[in-house]
């Protein structure tokens, strides 16, 4: 026992401040074993849920993340069974302030792209708006969301952004979404007949859905026309651009047929001769 306990209580003397019994390190080596099954069940908890593809990206970061983590157990348990650690933090204290500093934005991202993957917030095939930007989204990375926009241009978006701003997922609630196109026409206008060809143009079109049906609202009477909002549904939002267009070729046909004026703005001057 005697000799157990000196083998036990045995320093490895690396400095002046720095010495390490064989006991520390047993300490350190069962500290570093019950971290491990800890971190282990805490994977497997929140990866459970999650998409096979996302799972393999969360595990990766994971794996890396877990050696930051061994580093700080082991200075904390050298700290709590009084080894002196303090010239260690103090020799790394500044290299460690100024690589913090250096990688904020990237440990960001990364954090928001934990956020992404275990919330399910963002999915690949979602149609975003961020910043006035919109795209469909191709692939979440840890760091960054690639998403292509209408016109085929790639957004490389950092996942940080996704928590300083407010971020509009079209396709949360579905494919299906409501779109409108604003329309004014001439005071003195029959406007239950501007209601009919507004309905009659949005059915007229193959990619409007049925149901809902299509809608007229009546907005407002303006300076210089009675204003409509035509609204209807398309199972496409990415591409509403083009139906939207040819509904707007189609309405404009619609009123010179039955002779239904759309204005522009008009402003009467008034001269006075002194």
């Amino acid at each position: 026992m005697k000799k157990l306990l000196e083998i036990l209580n045995y320093e490895f003397t690396f400095s002046k401040d720095v010495h390490i019994s064989v006991k520390a390190i047993i300490i350190v080596i069962v500290a570093l074993i019950v971290t491990s099954l800890v971190l282990k069940l805490i994977r497997k908890l929140i990866t459970r849920k999650l998409p096979d593809d996302d799972k393999v990206k969360f595990v990766s970061l994971f794996s890396y993340s877990k050696w930051f983590i061994y580093v700080i157990i082991i200075l904390m348990t050298f700290h709590n069974i009084g080894i002196n650690v303090t010239a260690i933090f103090a020799a790394s204290a500044a290299l460690l302030v100024g690589v913090g500093l250096a990688l904020q934005t990237l440990f960001q991202d990364i954090i928001s792209g934990i956020f992404i993957l275990v919330d399910q917030s963002v999915h690949v095939g979602d149609i975003i708006e961020l910043d006035g930007k919109i795209g469909r989204v191709e692939n979440i990375k840890l760091r960054t969301t690639r998403a292509v926009t209408i016109d085929n241009k790639v957004l490389i978006i950092p996942n940080h952004l996704y928590l300083t701003n407010s971020l509009y997922n079209w396709t949360e609630n579905g494919s299906e979404t409501r779109e409108h196109v604003f329309v004014g026409v001439a005071y003195g206008s029959d406007v239950q007949l501007v209601k009919k060809l507004l309905l009659q143009a949005a059915n007229s079109h193959p990619l409007v859905l049925k149901q809902p049906e299509p809608t007229v609202f009546f907005l407002n009477f303006g300076d210089s026309s009675l204003d409509f909002k035509l609204v209807f549904t398309l199972n496409n939002s990415f591409e509403a651009a083009m139906p939207k267009s040819d509904i707007r070729f189609e309405i404009d046909k619609l009123f010179r047929e039955h002779n239904i004026s759309i204005p522009f703005p008009q402003r009467d001057v008034h001269l006075f001769q002194k």
